[in-house]
C-alpha cells in the first residue's frame, strides 16, 4: 500500500506507512529504496526541513548508492527552497550556496552542475541585495559613517556584481556627507578620506559611467580642504 500511495502521489499516506515499516526493513535490500522515498515524500509535501534531514542521512547511510549524488543535490536544494525573502535572516540561503558549491566540487561532471551554479548565483544576488538594503538604511537614517563602511563591504564582497561601481560611489557619497557634517577639527581628515576613496574608484572602475560624478565629489572635497586650510591660516597667530 505504501508503494501504491507513492505511485499515486499520495505522499502523506505513503510517508506514514513507510515510516511505520522502516524498523522492520532496516538491514534488508529494501531499506535504501524506502529511505529514499521517505525523503521525497517529505519534499513533495513541501516539508523541506524534514526532507533535508532525510536526504542528509541518506548520503551518510548509503555513501556508495547510485542515488547519493541526487540526494546530495536535493539536500542543498531543500535549503534553497527554505530561503526566505530578502529582508529576513539568510542562514538558509548561505547554507544552500555552501552545499551547492560543495556539490559542484565533488561532482564536477554532473548534469546538475549548471543548475547548482544558477542557484548559487541567485543566492548571492539575494545576499547582495540584503547587504545593500542594510547600507541604504544607514544612509537614509543619516548614519553616514556606518553607511560608508557597509557599502564598502558590499563592494568588496561582491566584486563581480554589475553594480559594484554604484556601491563604491555610495561609499564616496556617504564619506562626503560624514565629512560635511563633522566638526571643523575633524573635516580635514575626513575629506582626505573622500579623496582616497575617489582615487580608489578611478583605479578599480576606470571605464565606469559614474566617473564624472566621482570627479564632482573629488573637486568639492578638494575645495573644502582648500577653504579649511585658508581658514586655518587666517586663525594662525
Amino acid at each position: 500500500m505504501a508503494e501504491q500511495y507513492y505511485a499515486e502521489k499520495k505522499y502523506n499516506n505513503a510517508q506514514i506507512l513507510f515510516e511505520d515499516m522502516i524498523s522492520f526493513v532496516k538491514g534488508t535490500p529494501r531499506f535504501e529504496d524506502m529511505y529514499y522515498k521517505i525523503a521525497f515524500c517529505y519534499y513533495y509535501q513541501k516539508d523541506y526541513l524534514n526532507a533535508e534531514n532525510y536526504f542528509k542521512n541518506f548520503t551518510e547511510t548509503f555513501p556508495g548508492s547510485n542515488k547519493t549524488e541526487e540526494c546530495e543535490y536535493m539536500r542543498a536544494y531543500c535549503f534553497y527552497k527554505q530561503s526566505p525573502k530578502v529582508d529576513l535572516d539568510q542562514t538558509n540561503t548561505t547554507k544552500s550556496i555552501s552545499l551547492m558549491q560543495a556539490f559542484i566540487n565533488t561532482h564536477p561532471t554532473s548534469t546538475r552542475v549548471a543548475e547548482a551554479t544558477s542557484i548559487i548565483d541567485k543566492g548571492r544576488e539575494k545576499l547582495e541585495m540584503k547587504d545593500y538594503n542594510n547600507a541604504q538604511l544607514y544612509y537614509n537614517l543619516g548614519y553616514y559613517k556606518a553607511a560608508a563602511i557597509t557599502f564598502g563591504l558590499v563592494s568588496e564582497n561582491f566584486p563581480d556584481s554589475k553594480k559594484a561601481d554604484e556601491y563604491k560611489l555610495q561609499v564616496i557619497k556617504s564619506y562626503y556627507k560624514y565629512a560635511e557634517l563633522s566638526t571643523e577639527d575633524k573635516q580635514t581628515e575626513r575629506f582626505e578620506k573622500v579623496l582616497a576613496e575617489c582615487s580608489d574608484f578611478s583605479e578599480r572602475f576606470a571605464d565606469s559611467k559614474l566617473l564624472n560624478e566621482v570627479s564632482k565629489y573629488k573637486s568639492q572635497s578638494t575645495n573644502y580642504l582648500k577653504n579649511l586650510k585658508n581658514e586655518q591660516i587666517k586663525k594662525a597667530p
